[in-house]
């Protein structure tokens, strides 16, 4: 392998679709988020916070809407030639609602870390700012390092 130059033949590791890059994501969040809601859960049942409660509430309600993006992914995968545009397009918006509601169940798992520990929160809260500046700062390197 010479520089940038890569033989088919020469790849170990092939790349994945974005599709199955999402699914993955979304299985690690479905999984997090129930590990959450049972030990926080069994946690706010001995000792009740209200703050917990609310990051509780967060996490219940994007489980559903992952379960829902999975049946959807299992669907695409088998009938995505049969179906037309519209049908696609409607399926795909229902898609990124999914997600978007899935990524907000990051905010629940936040405030449980806060309530265990302020700190701990914090940190998390912070270290996930930072994360999503480094990532746009890097976006936009590499878009300027396309423009030149």
């Amino acid at each position: 392998m010479e520089g940038n130059n890569i033989k088919d033949k020469d790849v170990v590791i092939q790349q994945e679709s974005v599709s199955e890059k999402r699914w993955t994501i979304m299985a690690a969040l479905l999984g997090t988020n129930t590990a959450f809601a049972l030990f926080y859960g069994i946690e706010q049942q001995n000792n009740y916070i209200a703050l917990r409660q609310l990051g509780l509430l967060i996490v219940a309600i994007a489980i559903p809407f992952q379960a829902v993006y999975f049946m959807i992914h299992a669907y695409l995968l088998e009938f995505s030639d049969r179906l037309h545009g519209k049908q696609y397009r409607l399926i795909q918006k229902l898609v990124m609602t999914c997600q978007l509601v899935s990524y907000t169940s990051i905010m629940g798992i936040a405030i449980m870390l806060y309530v265990t520990h302020w700190a701990i929160g914090s940190a998390f809260m912070l270290s996930g700012f930072l994360a999503l500046v480094m990532v746009r700062l890097a976006i936009n390197q590499l878009s300027e390092a396309d423009e030149v």
